[in-house]
């Protein structure tokens, strides 16, 4: 089974009881830095803080990987339980409909779990949602 969990906004503690309970059981987690990162950031000690919170070690994957190499992923949650960790909400981006897609036709299934977005948040600047134009995405690019 592949999880994909939203992590929410800000720090470590803004995953929801639901995505941390599932994160707790996998076997294996990966946390995309493409789309977006923590307020906390990945330097070491912030990935250490989030591997404390969880009880398990978590692979730090790139645009390439989820892009281009995730058949690995898809064959791990195959056969055992994966969580793929993403900032905010996870359909925030094409990306992880794409990688949703994927999953389903190598028959892997995949349980979603929700979380709050920047496009959430921008109420606190006086914003609706169906009030203004076209989003893009900012992504984090590798040094390649």
């Amino acid at each position: 089974m592949l999880y994909i969990v939203g992590l929410g906004l800000g720090d470590k503690r803004d995953i929801t009881v639901r995505g941390l309970d599932v994160v707790c059981s996998c076997s294996k987690i990966y946390m995309e830095a493409y789309t977006s990162l923590l307020s906390l950031g990945l330097n070491p000690a912030a990935l250490a803080n989030l591997e404390k919170l969880y009880g398990k070690e978590i692979m730090v994957v790139d645009r390439e990987m989820v892009e281009q190499r995730v058949d690995q992923v898809l064959l791990e949650a195959a056969d055992t339980d994966v969580a793929l960790l993403v900032v905010g909400d996870l359909f925030g981006a094409t990306t992880h409909i794409d990688l949703v897609v994927r999953a389903k036709k190598m028959g892997v299934e995949v349980k979603v779990i929700h979380n709050a977005s920047v496009m959430n948040a921008m109420g606190v600047c006086g914003l609706q949602l169906y009030r203004y134009g076209e989003t893009i995405s900012i992504p984090l690019f590798t040094e390649e």
